[in-house]
């Protein structure tokens, strides 16, 4: 099961991010867990310096921007 992180403090863009992955995630039939980070300490211990950002499997995969779905399935097909 992929564990799924999105980190920012909740704002619409976050939230829209939040969305995306897991639209697309359940259309290419992958399970998964969504994780929302929004604590300020936490997002900057993970690396991110600018929201939204997403992490797979504790990889960060994504900052400052609301992915596409192209980008997405790019992530899923690329290994670790």
């Amino acid at each position: 099961m992929m564990k799924v992180t999105v980190y920012g403090p909740g704002c619409a863009r976050c939230t829209q991010t939040a969305q995306i992955v897991k639209e697309v995630l359940e259309t290419e039939g992958v399970s998964f867990t969504l994780e929302k980070i929004s604590d300020y300490a936490e997002i900057a211990k993970a690396g991110i310096m600018a929201t939204p950002g997403v992490a797979l499997d504790g990889k960060v995969v994504s900052v400052g921007k609301i992915p596409t779905v192209s980008e997405i399935k790019d992530w899923l097909r690329t290994p670790g």
